[in-house]
């Protein structure tokens, strides 16, 4: 493997995050569900969520730490994961598919966000469930961020209704967090 990739691999491993098992408490997951991780990187919500549902797809598009999910999913015998290399703003499974979408911390840099969003929406069954959690735009924020509010308006104007907004006192890398669970209008 070559070092950045390691680099890379390690970063992921390694970073604070908002525990996937808590995540699973906004959701109302079914067996038969099949699920689209957004952003999935190394598979810490793939590998966690694989278990409790029919099928998981992976989606990012570092092809490279998707290889390392499929390998890391193989060696725990878990076979319902499926990686796609791809790009946010053209997501390559057909429409009306998915039950539940997850990006957790994926959405930030993605531009036009409101294409992303469109594409979520489109591979969501009806009443298909969106979880995205972000990290909130403050004044001292380093990088890309996209504010609640902001995510919010982008995510109606998507064609969703606002299920739920949560403000943990869980923080990432000590930045606020925060968490909107939405549903795929009609």
């Amino acid at each position: 493997m070559n070092p950045k990739l390691q680099k890379k691999i390690s970063n992921l491993e390694n970073i604070e995050r908002f525990p996937a098992d808590k995540l699973f408490e906004f959701l109302p997951i079914k067996k038969d569900d099949n699920v689209l991780d957004l952003g999935a990187g190394t598979g810490y919500i793939s590998l966690a969520i694989a278990e409790r549902v029919n099928t998981v797809y992976a989606f990012d598009y570092d092809e490279d730490i998707l290889n390392y999910l499929d390998t890391a999913a193989k060696g725990k015998g878990i076979e319902n994961i499926k990686t796609i290399a791809g790009n946010f703003k053209d997501i390559t499974l057909d429409s009306h598919t998915i039950d539940i979408a997850i990006a957790s911390i994926a959405l930030h840099e993605v531009q036009p966000l409101s294409t992303a969003l469109k594409e979520i929406n489109r591979i969501l069954k009806d009443k298909g469930l969106f979880l995205c959690i972000e990290l909130e735009k403050t004044e001292n924020s380093s990088g890309p961020r996209v504010s609640a509010n902001d995510m919010e308006s982008q995510i109606l104007r998507a064609g969703f209704s606002i299920v739920d907004k949560i403000y943990p006192s869980t923080k990432i890398a000590n930045q606020s967090v925060y968490i909107i669970l939405a549903q795929k209008n009609k």
